[in-house]
């Protein structure tokens, strides 16, 4: 049984090594699986999207990188986006690297905003504030990342008003945006990944390690059984956590790939997190954290929340084993199965969670809004330091009700390992009184993070590019042994009907946009599909009149030039050559409808044919008023013997690979089809 644990985990880690590298994980046929739809197929899509900056640029990735891509290759807007790069370099260099900040502040005022610079550009700033930026120095306090805020703000204004205009009114780069859009609706089944491994257990089925046959990008697939769900009237649960995964967009929230619906079973792909959860990372290895790696995680949860804030999603179930770890160290906030959207009126109220991290107002039973949220951040931050819960002690069987005594009466106990900064970031946090809790205020988010026992820069948190604290072994599989995992028993006595068929359809919804348009950026794909003609111009799928068979492309990468080489298909040729022989096969006169049948046999078969099929001249007068009935009656003979001998002259004219395909397209017809009705409703030739 070992060895099966080790071909297990063996194939796994052979399938997640591979998944970085460029090809590697992908079908041989994955341009075949991705392959973009002609436009004029794709044009629907404009009546089906929000056609506005909002969506296409800030919520699709493909998105703005062909609305960049597009102004990068306009003369006019080249040096709005050649800026915009720019300013979003400098927020992301490290706070206290004052000489890189400088230097590139430098660089955007003399080349940008003076106006004896080639690529200025007007009304983003006063005189006052040009005279401002021209006094810095390596030691100015202004040096910080929100020194260029306002000029981006103003420069976006500008981009999002004529150049977006022009983007959208036909050109090459949204047309091939519409591409993408339109392969976002690819069907998804079971056959599109490659299964591994289970990993662990959900409430209503087994998770196990898939990879993409497309892209080769790496998943875990949740699967909730059907019978299971019906059993524990779970629908409302299961397409809860469904519609709020894919409205989540957060590098710090486990992102919901596709939903796919399976024969016993309907399929979550979700982002996969090979480094386990923060419970085996603290309990079973470190025994507790730094104040250090505590905080960083802490960061990166922050900006999970506050997401989910963003969208009046609270998320109450805030726990070690719920936070994961990814390849490079990074966290994610999984399973939202608790989750709930908040109204904008009123709050909630319900005792929904974990015992030991709700906070008193649910345990109360009282109404709240994103309030737990935060006391669940306090404990967790408490637990990563200290190594056990602010109240509970490791490993103590204590009642329910004693656990919620203590939540809502008595405080938490610090020890040494808590510095006086972040002791006291936590005692906010684990206020009892939400009114006054961190984070409750009207700063939200933003008061957390204002908190002085942080000090990240926060735009480098959040593009998740700050080096995390530990990276987790690339060759070890942070999960159970397949065989300790424990099995589901067989769900007996439920049986679906055309009900649950309703609820499986408004499961089974496919790709989620976000995400699927990420894998294809991170894996690569999107580089190699996005191709264009020399010069920018536009490949034969990308031309709304274009006939697909006057035009073939090759997907040939020259280095630096990113486009295709066109080549004059020798279709055009081929067809007027196909057009010409079929013109050459009509026959002129009844006697060709026999003799057409000659030209495809060779010596031994025009005998055949010509003694079973032509009759001879006391048989037949071909210049009688009766050669037309003596042609049907021999017509009705092929028919009474079965038409073999077409059957066989086919059969062996082709089996040597004969290159004529137009012979060969005949010959599929007369083989495929049926032979009879061929024969009694046109003429020979047109059969041949």
């Amino acid at each position: 049984m070992e060895l099966e644990n080790i071909v297990a985990n063996t194939v796994y880690i052979k399938a997640r090594a591979g998944e970085g590298s460029k090809n590697k994980g992908r079908s041989k046929k994955w341009k075949q699986m991705l392959k973009l739809s002609h436009i004029s197929e794709c044009l629907y899509i404009k009546n089906d999207i929000q056609l506005t900056k909002e969506y296409i640029i800030d919520k699709q990735p493909i998105g703005l990188k062909l609305f960049r891509q597009f102004c990068l290759q306009n003369k006019n807007y080249q040096k709005y986006i050649k800026l915009v790069q720019k300013i979003e370099n400098y927020e992301l260099i490290e706070s206290d690297n004052k000489s890189n900040l400088y230097s590139l502040a430098k660089e955007i005022i003399d080349n940008f905003l003076k106006p004896d610079s080639s690529d200025y550009i007007q009304n983003l700033t006063d005189l006052n504030g040009l005279k401002n930026l021209e006094t810095l120095n390596e030691n100015s306090i202004d040096l910080d990342k929100n020194l260029f805020s306002q000029i981006l703000e103003n420069l976006n204004s500008i981009l999002y008003k004529e150049p977006f205009e022009d983007f959208l009114n036909d050109s090459i780069y949204f047309y091939r945006y519409l591409q993408f859009k339109h392969l976002e609706h690819i069907p998804i089944t079971k056959n599109t990944f490659r299964m591994y491994r289970v990993l662990g257990k959900g409430g209503f089925g087994e998770v196990c390690a898939c990879q993409s046959r497309a892209t080769g990008r790496m998943y875990a697939c949740k699967k909730l059984e059907k019978k299971r769900i019906k059993k524990r009237k779970g629908e409302q649960m299961a397409l809860n956590e469904k519609k709020i995964l894919q409205k989540c967009n957060s590098r710090f929230i486990v992102s919901l790939a596709y939903a796919f619906e399976m024969k016993d079973s309907l399929c979550l792909i979700l982002t996969l997190m090979n480094g386990g959860d923060l419970k085996f990372q603290i309990h079973h290895i470190m025994g507790h954290f730094s104040e250090e790696r505590a905080l960083f995680y802490a960061a990166e949860i922050i900006c999970g929340l506050e997401h989910l804030h963003s969208n009046r999603i609270v998320y109450r179930d805030l726990k070690p084993e719920n936070i994961l770890l990814d390849d490079a160290g990074h966290i994610r906030i999984s399973d939202l199965g608790l989750a709930v959207e908040v109204p904008e009126s009123d709050g909630i109220k319900g005792r929904v969670g974990t015992v030991g991290y709700m906070a008193p107002e649910v345990v109360k039973g009282e109404y709240y809004s994103f309030s737990p949220d935060w006391w669940g951040l306090g404990c967790l931050v408490y637990e990563m330091i200290e190594g056990q819960s602010p109240f509970r002690f490791r490993k103590e069987k204590v009642k329910r009700e004693e656990v919620d005594r203590r939540v809502k009466e008595t405080n938490e106990v610090y020890s040494s390992k808590f510095s006086p900064l972040v002791k006291d970031f936590c005692s906010k946090l684990l206020d009892k009184n939400p009114v006054s809790r961190l984070g409750c205020g009207p700063g939200g988010a933003n008061e957390v993070k204002s908190h002085p026992c942080f000090n990240f820069n926060w735009k480098r948190i959040e593009a998740a590019i700050e080096q995390p604290p530990f990276t987790p072994d690339p060759k070890a599989v942070y999960a159970k042994d397949v065989l300790d995992i424990e099995q589901f028993s067989t769900v007996k006595g439920v049986t679906i009907n055309e009900e649950d068929q309703i609820f499986y359809s408004k499961f089974n919804t496919g790709c989620v946009s976000i995400s699927f348009q990420n894998e294809l950026i991170e894996t690569e794909c999107f580089d190699e599909l996005n191709l264009f003609g020399p010069n920018n111009t536009p490949t034969h799928d990308l031309i709304i009149n274009a006939e697909n068979e006057d035009i073939e492309t090759e997907n040939t990468d020259h280095e630096g030039s990113r486009c295709l080489i066109f080549k004059k298909a020798k279709s055009s040729s081929r067809h007027k050559k196909k057009k010409q022989f079929i013109n050459n096969q009509k026959p002129k006169s009844q006697n060709s409808e026999l003799s057409c049948l000659l030209m495809f046999s060779n010596n031994k078969q025009k005998s055949s044919i010509s003694n079973t099929l032509i009759p001879n001249s006391n048989d037949v007068d071909l210049n009688s008023d009766n050669q037309a009935h003596q042609l049907e009656q021999k017509k009705q003979e092929i028919k009474k013997n079965g038409n073999f001998i077409l059957k066989n002259l086919f059969k062996s004219k082709f089996s040597n690979k004969s290159k004529d395909l137009n012979n060969r397209e005949q010959f599929n017809e007369i083989k495929e089809g049926d032979n009879q009705n061929l024969l009694s409703n046109r003429p020979l030739s047109d059969v041949l």
